[in-house]
């Protein structure tokens, strides 16, 4: 089953994630420092949310979609190449607490989606700095 992702810059992370665990009815299923995430059932979704300054007003980071396995990473890459966009490929990057493969892809508006897979998810990956992810 893959799942639409929608990642979140938030000022007030603990706020966030109180407001909303009342909204989906859901606790995080992962919390790192400055970061946490829900896998939402109904509707499928997985709310990323990632610590930005305090004071700013919460923005989009990046949309995403999660899906089950690495093919599915490389059917995507291909199928969105071949269609005449422009993408980036990154594997076994760690990002946002976990190894994962991942194509990107940027919409009209500049906005950034992915097409990605957790590998593996573990306390000691971090956030990874210098790519798209989490920026």
């Amino acid at each position: 089953m893959s799942r639409v992702q929608l990642a979140l810059r938030v000022a007030d992370l603990e706020g966030s994630i109180a407001f909303y665990s009342k909204l989906f009815g859901a606790e995080p299923a992962k919390r790192r420092p400055g970061y946490a995430n829900f896998a939402i059932a109904e509707p499928p979704l997985k709310l990323v949310l990632i610590e930005g300054e305090a004071g700013e007003d919460t923005r989009l980071d990046h949309l995403g979609v999660e899906v089950e396995d690495g093919a599915e990473v490389t059917a995507a890459a291909r199928r969105l190449s071949e269609a005449g966009l422009a993408t980036f490929e990154e594997n076994d990057t760690s990002c946002c607490y976990a190894l994962q493969d991942k194509v990107w892809v940027h919409g009209p508006g500049a906005e950034p989606w992915e097409v990605y897979v957790v590998k593996a998810d573990a306390d000691t990956l971090t956030r990874q700095t210098g790519s798209q992810c989490c920026a």
